[in-house]
């Protein structure tokens, strides 16, 4: 064997590679593990092939440096094909370098057909060792990367511009300045406030504004996870951790990885969940259901919640160390009702949107119109105002919205409001009233389809259906 050579380490920023080194003489270990580190790797060993299949079942690597042979009489390499196919089975995208003797070159054929990705010859060669393990580092990480696009495709995720957070009333002045100010420090954000009021869109602006803004923004409704799919939608599975575990599946949190995930409806979480919960964001380390291997992560949280977590920590449905986890800093958004200055702004915005979407830009709010969003109180804050923007525009006969294509019930109430209940559709009312059930109990799904008469599962699927979340 040549003497060592380094290579430039790699940049202090970059995370440190995890080598898995298995072969059944110690000389050999510890010489290969004097070269790599080195050249700044992290080194696992292990001389058995049980010693392999236990570290990969506990630890996360990047590459496997494995021999074909372990028992001392034999040289047929059966033993690191064996060991190859299991390696596989557990982790198929783990690159595998296979070590073989000067002479066996049939053998390292076989282990290339069986997945291996490249093989090196005792003796070694540093300079082309290292450079082959280089190369193998690179190629698994751009196809773990390609697996974890695959699941993000499944998700919601909007990238590029910043999203706009509008606001300029006296109320959403210190509101706007707090974000500011705390977007970039990548501490976890709790925001709070009524249905409705854009507590989404302040949780994409915040990982805009990060010093993350091109990794990746996951958000997950994590008050609607049943027991059944919570870890697995969180945390990721493996192939045949349960019966429907077809293949491996990457969870939320390893999505998120080096970005932002959003936890909406954290207020409706069960207990069970919130503990589960509470243990990664204290580690920043989680298991795939049906694995022992730790994954580790680095993920920013931001969770949005209406429900009064003080009140629910001193009722005992909220654990509060969980709360001091999530709040670090708290943004509180206010109703619509209380910065009517900002309606006029909001309903230009939602205008100019839905009339790129539609087909129809240039319209106009005429002032009656506008005296009437003024006049009405708002119930669904700010998406209630999208949605009604986006009816009256559909509703215009001419290009200047007048307040009768809004529909408005003045005064929200009273005799004019149950006649103008009378006068929506089936649709319109089912909406209607699931909204109003979600304000009554503070975003409580299960408490508002108890008294809607419907199962949880059942006014899940309608607030789907409706575009209607339960805590934004």
């Amino acid at each position: 064997m040549s003497e060592p050579v380094s290579a430039t380490p790699a940049p202090a920023s970059a995370p440190q590679a995890r080598i898995l080194i298995a072969d059944d003489q110690a000389d050999v270990l510890e010489a290969l593990r004097f070269l790599l580190k080195r050249d700044g790797y992290a080194i696992h060993t292990a001389q058995s092939p049980a010693g392999v299949l236990a570290t990969l079942e506990s630890e996360d690597v990047d590459v496997l440096l494995m021999d074909l042979n372990y028992a001392r009489d034999t040289t047929s390499g059966r033993e690191g094909l064996d060991l190859l196919a299991r390696v596989r089975q557990l982790d198929s995208s783990l690159p595998v370098v296979v070590m073989t003797a000067w002479g066996s070159v049939e053998g390292a054929v076989e282990a290339m057909r069986g997945g291996a990705r490249d093989y090196v010859q005792k003796p070694w060669d540093n300079t082309r060792l290292l450079a082959t393990l280089r190369t193998q580092l690179e190629l698994g990480r751009a196809l773990r990367r390609s697996r974890r696009l695959e699941e993000e495709n499944t998700h919601l995720r909007k990238g590029g511009e910043r999203p706009a957070f509008l606001g300029e009333s006296r109320a959403m002045q210190p509101i706007r300045r707090m974000v500011e100010r705390v977007a970039p420090s990548g501490a976890n954000v709790l925001i709070t406030g009524e249905h409705g009021t854009g507590k989404e869109v302040v949780a994409r602006w915040i990982h805009s504004a990060s010093g993350r803004p091109e990794r990746p923004f996951v958000a997950v409704n994590s008050g609607g996870l049943s027991e059944g799919i919570f870890e697995s939608e969180l945390f990721g599975h493996v192939k045949g951790a349960f019966t429907d575990a077809k293949t491996d599946r990457i969870g939320c949190f390893e999505l998120a990885d080096g970005g932002t995930l959003f936890l909406d409806e954290i207020g409706n979480m069960p207990l069970t969940q919130q503990a589960k919960l509470l243990r990664v964001l204290q580690t920043g380390e989680l298991h795939p259901v049906g694995s022992s291997k730790v994954r580790r992560v680095s993920v920013r949280v931001v969770s949005a919640t209406n429900v009064d977590l003080s009140k629910a920590v001193a009722e005992g449905r909220f654990r509060e160390d969980l709360l001091y986890r999530l709040n670090t800093v708290e943004v509180h958004l206010p109703p619509l009702r209380e910065r009517r200055e900002d309606i006029a702004l909001l309903a230009a915005h939602f205008l100019n949107i839905h009339g790129h979407r539609y087909g129809r830009s240039g319209l106009k709010l005429s002032p009656s119109a506008l005296d009437a969003l003024m006049a009405y109180p708002w119930p669904g804050n700010v998406r209630e105002l999208e949605h009604a923007v986006e009816r009256a525009l559909l509703m215009a006969a001419t290009d200047e919205v007048t307040a009768e294509d809004f529909l408005l019930r003045r005064g929200g109430g009273g005799r004019e409001g149950q006649a103008r209940l009378e006068e929506m559709t089936l649709e319109e009312v089912e909406r209607y009233l699931i909204e109003r059930s979600l304000g009554r109990h503070e975003g409580n799904v299960s408490d508002a389809a108890k008294a809607l008469g419907l199962s949880r599962s059942a006014l899940y699927r309608r607030m789907q259906y409706y575009g209607i979340k339960g805590a934004r």
